[in-house]
């Protein structure tokens, strides 16, 4: 007689963890073993990294799944090794070397270049990536040796400075608009440079207010005797908006979804709203009770709210 299988209770975990993503690991693959590991019953990332890349990959549990979309939406910061003088066919170490040109640069010559790349600047999605097209990703259909037209779009580089060069190598640090690739990146400096050029490696170091401080392995999640220990809070993906204090009277309206008119309750001192950049974190006491924003005469609209008792 066959037994039925038992169903894995999962807990309910709310927070962030930083993780080190390791080379070889997809960004979803490293969000299942560590859901895994915390037994967590809900969790999420805000940004992929390619498999071949390394660094900070946020996850988001529980309560913190309503705020990954800030991430999604954030600057990002990497480091980045340039290798001149070949193209592959993915535009990174994991593809096939289809050109090999001799390269002859100087300093000077690739900081000329990279000032062209400052700034606002227009990118064509590669070939090997997830954006789909009639529904399948555009990955799917390089890999059938077919390529397809695809518009530029507009990005902009905040960051791109040199760090160092020992030919073919060139390391550079980059902070870039969401829907940067750096692999696209790296093939048109080196296009400009006329050698032609691939990403040999991709280590990410910030995503918005969040560094590389208090980054963990996937190997120390696995080794710590309470693994719950190395999430930061939920407020931790807000960091960069303004905190707003209530009453226990207003929170419970705010928890309803009511707009509240701050400017007539004495108890709340809102921030200036020429300090507001209009979004706002809302708290009762130490306790985040989600977002919202901050308008014309500090009218308090929620945004996403955080379940009572999280």
């Amino acid at each position: 007689m066959n037994q039925a299988k038992v169903k894995r209770v999962r807990d309910i975990v709310d927070g962030v963890l930083l993780l080190d993503k390791p080379v070889g690991l997809s960004s979803n693959d490293a969000l299942i073993k560590t859901k895994r590991m915390l037994n967590a019953k809900k969790a999420g990332h805000t940004g992929t990294l390619d498999p071949f890349a390394t660094g900070l990959l946020p996850l988001c549990f529980g309560e913190a799944t309503k705020f990954s979309q800030d991430l999604l939406e954030a600057d990002k910061t990497y480091l980045t090794t340039v290798h001149l003088g070949q193209r592959t066919d993915t535009g990174d170490t994991e593809g096939q070397v289809i050109e090999t040109h001799e390269v002859n640069v100087t300093r000077e010559q690739i900081e000329a270049v990279l000032e062209r790349f400052r700034g606002p600047i227009e990118q064509v999605p590669p070939m090997y990536s997830a954006l789909k097209r009639d529904g399948k990703p555009l990955y799917e259909y390089a890999r059938a040796g077919v390529t397809l037209e695809r518009d530029a779009r507009p990005v902009t580089i905040h960051k791109l400075e040199f760090i160092s060069y020992e030919a073919p190598f060139l390391k550079l640090e980059v902070r870039c608009s969401k829907g940067t690739y750096i692999r696209v990146l790296g093939e048109d400096i080196g296009a400009a440079l006329g050698c032609g050029a691939h990403l040999n490696a991709l280590r990410r170091i910030q995503v918005g207010a969040l560094t590389m401080d208090n980054i963990v392995t996937l190997e120390e999640v696995a080794a710590h005797a309470a693994p719950l220990a190395l999430l930061a809070p939920v407020d931790a993906l807000l960091s960069s908006f303004p905190p707003v204090q209530l009453t226990q009277d207003l929170a419970k309206r705010f928890l309803n979804g009511q707009r509240l008119p701050l400017g007539k309750e004495p108890a709340v001192t809102p921030p200036k709203l020429e300090q507001v950049p209009g979004r706002v974190r809302v708290y009762l006491g130490e306790k985040l009770l989600g977002t919202a924003q901050l308008g014309e005469y500090d009218i308090l609209a929620p945004e996403r709210l955080i379940a009572v008792g999280s």
